[in-house]
């Protein structure tokens, strides 16, 4: 097939470390932190201390200043082996940049240091129950008074949500101005007034702790307001989704492609009418054509990967992305369920969960809906 040529010797390295690290402290203890609703702390600790977290995050603020595909590789592979509880992706890729990038040089030194560690784990809170994709709706407000702000509101379907320590937040320094009154702030989880509601009950993605967060009167020093000015919180939200779109994409292919592998051994494996499941024109049909169109998917997104390594990744580029791969995903999801036929819909067997975690990328990150609406618009 068409050979990957982002990866070299050293990043194929990393690629067998993190997956051995998974195979030993994760898969085991998948299924249990299921029912937790969520995995264990230990695991974000022994993952920092080998630098799988934040690994693009510069030396002088804790990290190894290695380039993005070093985070790819650590999303393919928590994305391949179907371990969708872990939330590193968020916390590295996402909130350690938005800190990274928009913060002061005092808010790097004090939150990057933690979170590639993981003694602080990192979450972004953008969603609201009246506000989803539409950013500029949202309701939680941070207004000044004095030394800090005061902030009041509520959020939803927050990844990481439970295990967080600092959420970047989405809020209206001035409610009566749309993007222009929008600022995000950097904000502790143990400060009085902020709570942390229900671990939600998700279709999939069910060892992934998932919150709503309240914030009843929460004093954030002006200092935590992230970077230097109001009003620069739209603007620094659209300068990073790109990154975040990719991400979902990036873990989209992975997930496709674990899933048809899992198939194709299973039909192989399995018997019908005295014979392999294979051997059925219709089955190596739906294995050729998913095949072809996952490596259409893998082409397309080792390619963004690229500009956005060049810092070329746009904002429509990385909509058709994350909506093209996302589609392909649930429909490859689907193929590979019914042609596992009735144990595919049995949960102990990873393609019935990976079905149920892939519903969700066609929303988050902005729906698809959304995402063609972008596209529409650069015409």
């Amino acid at each position: 097939m068409i050979p990957r040529t982002l990866f070299d010797a050293d990043l194929e390295g990393f690629r067998d470390s993190v997956r051995k690290f998974l195979e030993q402290e994760a898969i085991p203890y998948h299924e249990q932190w299921e029912k937790d609703g969520q995995v264990s702390r230990e695991l974000w600790t022994k993952a920092g201390e080998l630098g799988f977290l934040c690994p693009t995050t510069p030396e002088e603020y804790g990290g190894v200043g290695v380039d993005f595909r070093y985070s790819a590789v650590v999303m393919e592979e928590v994305s391949r082996a179907g371990l969708s509880g872990i939330g590193w992706g968020l916390h590295s890729d996402i909130v350690a940049p938005y800190i990274l990038h928009h913060g002061t040089d005092a808010q790097r030194q004090h939150y990057l240091p933690k979170l590639v560690s993981g003694e602080m784990i990192g979450a972004i809170a953008m969603t609201e129950p009246g506000a989803g994709s539409d950013l500029q709706g949202v309701k939680t407000t941070a207004i000044k008074n004095g030394d800090h702000y005061v902030l009041n509101g509520s959020k939803t379907f927050i990844t990481n949500g439970q295990l967080a320590d600092v959420v970047i937040v989405v809020a209206k320094t001035d409610p009566k101005e749309g993007a222009k009154g929008t600022s995000l702030f950097i904000v502790e989880t143990a400060w009085e007034g902020f709570q942390k509601g229900q671990n939600l009950n998700k279709v999939g993605m069910k060892a992934q702790d998932t919150s709503e967060l309240f914030f009843q009167d929460v004093k954030i020093p002006e200092g935590n307001l992230l970077g230097t000015m109001e009003g620069q919180g739209f603007f620094q939200l659209m300068q990073e989704l790109p990154a975040e779109r990719l991400q979902v994409a990036i873990a989209a292919v992975a997930a496709a492609e674990a899933a048809w592998q899992w198939t194709l051994d299973y039909v192989k494996e399995r018997k019908a009418f005295s014979k392999p499941v294979i051997a059925f024109q219709n089955t190596r049909f739906k294995m050729a054509e998913m095949k072809a169109e996952i490596t259409a998917a893998r082409v397309f997104v080792d390619r963004c990967l690229e500009l956005h390594l060049e810092k070329k990744l746009d904002i429509p580029t990385a909509a058709m992305l994350k909506q093209w791969t996302t589609d392909l995903q649930c429909k490859v999801m689907d193929e590979c369920v019914q042609l596992h036929g009735g144990y595919g819909y049995m949960w102990e067997y990873p393609i019935a969960r990976a079905w149920a975690d892939s519903r969700v990328q066609r929303i988050y990150a902005g729906t698809n809906e959304i995402m063609k609406e972008i596209v529409a618009r650069s015409f």
